[in-house]
């Protein structure tokens, strides 16, 4: 969604590179980049000003003028500002003091309400509540069924006593849901609502009552990220008619210029508390403002997808395939099951591409990113699929005969099949020497991360000690010299100024026994 943003942004910057001052045509010139770049984005304009006017502020005081990298810095700045206009610190659900805590969805028809109620119960079941979600929309035709789907598909309980399509009494509903909630030990009651295609006074009569009936602890709007600057003008009308404490996005994936969200919580006041961004019930998370600026300006969102990982990689699995990597046998228990394995758990997190997307820098390369075929995992998973238990354990034992027979059982070209046992010797053999502290192969030796062995051979073989005199006398007279040196060093004790041991009775310090 912010892919031409980004572009603006990291082009603005590139500008800026190289150059030891700043001067104030610098300033400008990078401020009206950004302004237009915002613009193009649907940012709402008193926003737009407000960030510009803040960033010119920061970029001509004291924190650009004596830093080092002023270019740097500005990227700082506007990271910060972004962070700022985005809502700033994370904002995390309130919990009602005796339960059930009520949220209620707000919004237009077609904002996506009835599917973030299942992605929000989802999500509430994985930290371990018992959510229960009420249907309220009565009036949207078959609204009350595909809330009852999409809570079975999500595992969590639903309340729809009545039929809707037009009848029963959504507060009525509302009122009956919270008792039902208690009876039955629910923790947490998602109310969904109905919507209206646009702002009129019965839709905000109805949310109004629902509101009135329940007391809800969290009023959540639901705004569809890609309707553009309609949103903060429906944003407002709702926080004036009825009232919200938090903003979810919807529709994050999608290809709009997003300045919706880049708006909303500015010109509200309101912050962003949650976003979807796919159409999976898993596709939906906390928003984190200041990982969303990150990934603006191209610099990735690790921790997101570290939290990922955490979720769909268990820790015994882990410390298991690191066990075989780190072997004496240089990673040769490391089968193409564990390949395939690993394989499947990566497929669990999500979209390569997506994932490829959270790690800095690939902004520049996100053509190519868009362009990885998803279902080359799958063609993989099936050429593994067709192998014999012996042939997955020991790859080394196919040859022509068996890659003809594999290819034929997989539905792929004999090359394929070569191919990818190759690579996965490669990447068996690369993996082992990370596993191993050897860091990559083929890459200079890094503090604390390994290297190349070549490299370091090469560094020892071009190492010189220290040049001698090509004087007799004068060589003779350091000679001597050091031999004095040797002598004292010698008579006051061992290396490093410790005290000279004798080697059969040394004993560690009591300080570092403990490390033993």
């Amino acid at each position: 969604m912010f892919d031409t943003l980004s572009d603006r942004l990291s082009a603005t910057f590139k500008n800026l590179r190289g150059k030891g001052r700043l001067s104030e045509a610098d300033i400008d010139a990078t401020a009206r980049e950004i302004r237009i770049a915002l613009l193009e984005a649907d940012v709402a304009l008193p926003v737009v000003r407000a960030f510009i006017a803040n960033v010119k502020e920061r970029a001509r005081g004291v924190e650009v003028s004596q830093a080092l990298n002023p270019a740097q810095q500005v990227v700082k700045i506007v990271n910060e500002e972004l962070v700022a206009i985005l809502g700033g610190e994370t904002r995390r659900l309130r919990f009602a003091k005796t339960a059930p805590t009520v949220i209620m969805l707000a919004g237009l028809q077609g904002a996506g309400k009835t599917t973030l109620a299942g992605k929000l119960g989802l999500w509430l079941k994985s930290q371990g509540h018992s959510p229960l979600l009420v249907a309220c929309d009565l009036q949207r035709p078959n609204a009350v069924n595909q809330l009852s789907v999409v809570a079975e598909r999500a595992g969590v309980a639903v309340y729809a006593p009545e039929p809707g399509n037009g009848v029963g009494d959504p507060v009525q509903v509302a009122k009956d849901s919270i008792e039902f909630a208690k009876a039955k030990v629910h923790d947490i009651v998602i109310v969904d609502t109905a919507g209206r295609l646009g702002i009129d006074q019965e839709l905000m009569q109805q949310a109004a009552d629902i509101r009135d009936a329940v007391s809800p602890d969290e009023i959540l709007f639901v705004v569809d990220a890609m309707i553009g600057q309609d949103a903060v003008n429906t944003a407002e009308a709702f926080r004036d008619g009825v009232g919200f404490d938090g903003v979810v996005l919807s529709k994050l994936d999608g290809d709009a210029r997003g300045g919706a969200a880049l708006s909303i919580a500015h010109v509200t006041g309101k912050q962003i508390m949650f976003a979807s961004n796919g159409e999976k019930l898993e596709d939906f998370d906390a928003f984190h403002p200041d990982r969303m600026a990150s990934r603006i300006l191209d610099m990735g969102d690790l921790l997101t997808l570290i939290e990922q990982a955490e979720k769909t990689f268990s820790q015994e699995e882990a410390a298991k395939m690191a066990s075989k990597l780190q072997s004496s046998k240089g990673g040769k228990d490391f089968t193409l099951d564990d390949f395939l394995a690993q394989m499947e758990q990566v497929r669990k997190m999500g979209s390569i591409s997506k994932l490829l997307g959270m790690l800095p820098g690939m902004g520049q390369i996100k053509d190519q990113i868009n362009n990885i075929d998803e279902r080359d995992i799958d063609r993989t998973a099936a050429i593994i699929k067709s192998m014999t238990p012996k042939e997955r354990a020991e790859p080394t034992i196919i040859n022509g005969s068996r890659r003809a027979r594999i290819a034929k059982g997989s539905g792929v070209e004999v090359s394929a099949v070569k191919s990818l046992v190759e690579r996965f010797f490669e990447a068996r053999k690369m993996m082992s020497k990370m596993a191993q502290g050897g860091g990559m192969p083929g890459m200079p030796g890094m503090p604390g991360m390994g290297g190349g062995p070549g490299r370091q051979k090469k560094q020892v073989k071009q190492a010189k000690g220290k040049r001698k005199s090509g004087n007799p006398m004068k060589r003779k007279a350091e000679e001597q010299a050091a031999a004095a040196r040797r002598e004292q060093a010698a008579a006051q004790g061992g290396a490093f100024g410790l005290p000279a041991q004798d080697d059969k009775n040394f004993e560690l310090p009591d300080e570092f026994k403990k490390f033993m």
